[in-house]
């Protein structure tokens, strides 16, 4: 029997129906109904009853961080409002029975198979990445159906990135799911009493239980799964590894960008989480790993486009970016996968600060970090470096900047942060924060005011304002 790429039009609809099962309960399964709803819910409902946004939304964000989940929640929410069950369509992409029929023929093979009826429809195309030419017809599809909401996810970043810039502009609403900030990690686990708000200030109840569910925030708490499942948590390298590392390394990016040499980049991914937070250069990691320069950058750039790590560059003393970048910061998006892929650290380890700056930074994912550098300079015999300064985006100034310790040694030593307390000086900062273990206070020194807060809090803090805009 001659083989045949050809999927039978009929096979095509029962599997639509099957995967559309409230066209006939008007209800999401029971399961997922039970499922808590991340704390971005709130910010992504909105955008999709937004109708009068003619507009199809990105959902983009790394592996397992609960984007299919937050579609069929969408959908259940969608369904409780009153709206039509036959009105919503729900499609994953990934299936192979789809890859080769275009966008606009699903559509129209969901109206025979008795969905999509007259009035509002929202349309829900989960990995849309695996259909060739996605966003050429997603954009006709836009211009060509004004009563329908196209929402569509992907994990694959790179393609949704690169390809929602070029050709959706004025077309497609990117929204960010990032992995779970410390604030969703304690909802999650009921732990928010944890912390309270009293008189406009966020107050610890118990600085020894909040630490130790940062700790464990930052080895296990990227991924919603693993909170709720202690068979994946006692086996995280294996699910981060296998289910989420391994799919993108050896599968999503070679198919995107016809990576070659897949060992290669997956032992440059490894030689990156074991140094997060550290500065590179292209000569050092070139020397160090024996790939050439030109292929680490398109490693670099196609590990930030799945959302697995976050460059940010550097500026001197004076807040100046430099004409030619040849240093740079690279952090995991999300310390759980260092964990996974070495081992679970302990408060005391020499890692635990550069894992709480990777942690801290990681609570700034969902929104823009292009104004965020470090800054690093070296004058005669003098060196100094402050974790992380906060660019002013029209006068290319300073405006803020964070000092990240996992220590309280600094509240009683001010005079020992002697880089911070220069670049502010030169800078006109009067106001700095310094991370710490469990101290919380503020001290003057000359002219400048040290708000000395716990990296735990800082970190909710973080979360909790990203949320609020």
């Amino acid at each position: 029997m001659p083989y045949s790429n050809t999927i039978p039009t009929e096979k095509i609809i029962q599997r639509l129906q099957f995967e559309n099962p409230w066209w006939q309960t008007s209800a999401i399964d029971e399961q997922l109904q039970r499922l808590p709803k991340r704390l971005y819910f709130k910010q992504f409902m909105p955008i999709i009853q937004n109708i009068d946004l003619k507009r199809a939304i990105v959902l983009m964000g790394p592996r397992r961080v609960g984007k299919t989940v937050l579609m069929y929640q969408a959908i259940g929410d969608l369904l409780s409002q009153g709206t039509p069950a036959k009105n919503i369509l729900f499609v994953g992409i990934d299936n192979p029975i789809y890859t080769t029929t275009r966008l606009d023929d699903l559509f129209q093979l969901a109206k025979k198979a008795g969905g999509l009826q007259n009035g509002q429809v929202y349309v829900f195309f989960d990995e849309i990445q695996y259909l060739k030419d996605w966003e050429r017809h997603l954009k006709t599809m836009v211009d060509s159906y004004p009563q329908v909401k196209f929402i569509v996810s992907g994990s694959a970043a790179a393609a949704l990135k690169i390809k929602s810039t070029e050709s959706g502009a004025g077309r497609f609403t990117e929204f960010m799911l990032p992995p779970l900030t410390f604030q969703e990690f304690l909802a999650l686990r009921k732990k928010e009493d944890l912390i309270s708000f009293q008189n406009g200030l966020f107050k610890v109840t118990n600085f020894k239980a909040l630490n130790h569910q940062f700790l464990d925030y930052i080895n296990y708490g990227g991924y919603p799964e693993v909170i709720f499942s202690s068979s994946v948590r006692e086996n995280m390298a294996k699910y981060v590894k296998g289910d989420i590392i391994d799919k993108v390394l050896l599968r999503d990016l070679p198919s995107l960008y016809g990576i070659k040499d897949v060992q290669e980049m997956n032992r440059f991914f490894a030689y990156i989480a074991f140094n997060t937070g550290k500065e590179f250069s292209l000569e050092r990691i070139a020397q160090e790993s024996g790939i050439e320069k030109n292929t680490i950058k398109k490693y670099i750039e196609y590990l930030q486009a799945a959302f697995l790590i976050k460059v940010i560059h550097k500026v001197d003393e004076k807040a100046a970016r430099f004409k030619r970048i040849t240093y740079f910061k690279i952090y995991l998006t999300n310390t759980s996968i260092r964990s996974a892929l070495l081992s679970p650290i302990d408060y005391l380890d020499e890692e635990m600060g550069l894992m709480v700056e990777t942690a801290l930074f990681a609570q700034w994912m969902h929104e823009s970090t292009q104004d965020l550098r470090y800054a690093r300079w070296k004058i005669g015999s003098s060196e100094g470096e402050v974790d992380l300064v906060r660019l002013d985006p029209l006068r290319q100034k300073a405006r803020s900047c964070l000092e990240i310790k996992w220590s309280n040694r600094y509240t009683t030593r001010v005079v020992e942060l002697k880089s911070l307390l220069y670049f502010c000086e030169l800078n006109k900062i009067t106001t700095a924060t310094v991370t710490t273990i469990d101290q919380e206070l503020t001290v003057h020194y000359n002219n400048l005011q040290l708000n000395f807060i716990p990296a735990a809090l800082y970190a909710y803090q973080i979360g909790y304002q990203s949320l609020s805009k």
